[in-house]
C-alpha cells in the first residue's frame, strides 16, 4: 500500500518529468503503480480545476488517506520491551567486562541471551536476536561529513526566538528561518506564535518572494512536521505539510533526533541572526517597517539558488 509520503515523492518526480521507470527504481515501486497513482493525479488535477475548485480542495483530493488492512497484520516480533530487556542485558555485561577484565570468559553468549528471554515467555528467533545485539554493541565513533550540494537542491528550515519591542512594549518574537546551504542565502520572518498556520505561511511567502521551489526542504522533528512517532524510528508527517509539498513539488526531508548537524547550516543562520543582527537594535515602532533595516543587515546572497 502506498502512503501520503510515498504518493507525494512519485507525484513528485513525475512533475520534473522523470520517467514511470525512473520513478520505479528511485522509489521501489513497479511502474504500474507509479503509471496509476500519476494518472490519478492529472485526472483529479484536471477534473477539479475545471469545476473552479481552490488550492485546498486540490490539496485535498491528491492527499487522500489509503486504506489499509491492519486487521490481518501480524503482529511485531521485535517489541520495546524486548530492545529494552537487550539494551539492559548488554549494559550488565559492559560491567562485567569492566570488573572481570577484557578477556574474561564468564559472558553470555548470544545464545544463552536468547534462551533467557525464550524463559521470560518471549517468543523471538535467534537470528532476531543477533541482529539486535549486533546493532546495540556497535561502538563504530560517528564522523560528520560536510556535503556539498547544487543550487536549488536543498532548503533548511528552522524556528528561533528573540526579544523585541515592536511598539508593544518587549515581547518574544518567533523568527522563520530559511537557508540554503549551496549559496548561504538566508531569509526570515517574524511571527508572534510558531502555530501551524504560521509554518505554513512562512513557506507561502518564501516560495513567493523567490519565485520558485527547491528541490527538497529539511526539517527537525518539530510537531508541525512529524505528528507523531511510531516505534522507535518511524515518524507519522503532519498531512498538511505533505499537501503543500505535492501542491509546490518539493520533497520532504526529516532529520533524526537529536541531530542538528543533519541540517547545520539553518542552525547557524539562527545564531548569526540571533548574535550579529539582533543585538543591533531591539525597539521598532512597527514589526512589518521598521524591521526591514534589520532584515537588509542580513548576510543575504544572491537569489541564485532557485531551481
Amino acid at each position: 500500500m502506498v502512503g501520503k509520503l510515498e504518493k507525494s515523492e512519485i507525484i513528485n518526480l513525475k512533475r520534473r518529468g522523470k520517467s514511470n521507470r525512473e520513478v520505479s527504481r528511485i522509489t521501489g515501486f513497479n511502474r504500474e503503480t507509479v503509471s496509476r497513482y500519476w494518472n490519478e493525479c492529472q485526472r483529479l488535477e484536471a477534473e477539479l480545476e475545471s469545476a473552479g475548485s481552490d488550492k485546498h480542495e486540490i490539496q485535498e483530493a491528491l492527499c487522500q488517506t489509503p486504506k489499509y488492512k491492519v486487521g490481518s497484520r501480524d503482529k511485531r516480533v521485535y517489541t520495546d520491551e524486548i530492545d529494552r530487556l537487550l539494551r539492559s542485558i548488554v549494559q550488565e555485561e559492559n560491567q562485567k567486562g569492566r570488573l572481570l577484565g577484557a578477556t574474561h570468559k564468564q559472558h553470555l553468549t548470544n545464545v544463552q541471551i536468547h534462551e533467557k528471554l525464550v524463559s521470560s515467555g518471549h517468543k523471538i528467533s535467534i537470528a532476531t536476536i543477533n541482529i539486535a545485539l549486533a546493532k546495540i554493541r556497535k561502538r563504530h565513533k560517528e564522523a560528520y561529513i560536510r556535503q556539498e550540494y547544487d543550487f536549488g537542491q536543498r532548503l533548511e528550515y528552522d524556528f528561533g526566538e528573540v526579544r523585541l519591542d515592536c511598539g508593544e512594549g518587549m515581547r518574544t518574537y518567533h523568527m522563520a528561518v530559511f537557508c540554503s546551504p549551496a549559496s548561504n542565502f538566508r531569509w526570515l520572518y517574524l511571527y508572534t506564535n510558531q502555530k501551524k498556520e504560521v509554518f505554513l505561511d512562512s513557506h507561502v511567502r518564501f516560495f513567493e518572494m523567490i519565485g520558485g521551489v527547491y528541490w527538497e526542504v529539511v526539517y527537525d522533528n518539530m510537531k508541525n512536521v512529524v505528528k507523531k512517532f511510531i516505534g522507535r524510528t518511524e515518524k507519522e508527517l503532519n498531512p498538511d505539510l505533505i499537501k503543500m509539498s505535492m501542491y509546490y513539488g518539493f520533497k520532504i526531508n526529516v532529520t533524526n533526533c537529536f541531530r542538528g548537524n543533519e541540517k547545520g547550516s539553518v542552525e547557524r543562520s539562527v545564531d548569526y541572526i540571533e548574535e550579529s543582527s539582533i543585538p543591533l537594535r531591539i525597539s521598532f515602532s512597527q514589526i512589518h517597517t521598521d524591521f526591514q533595516a534589520l532584515k537588509r543587515r542580513r548576510n543575504m546572497l544572491a537569489a541564485n539558488s532557485i531551481k
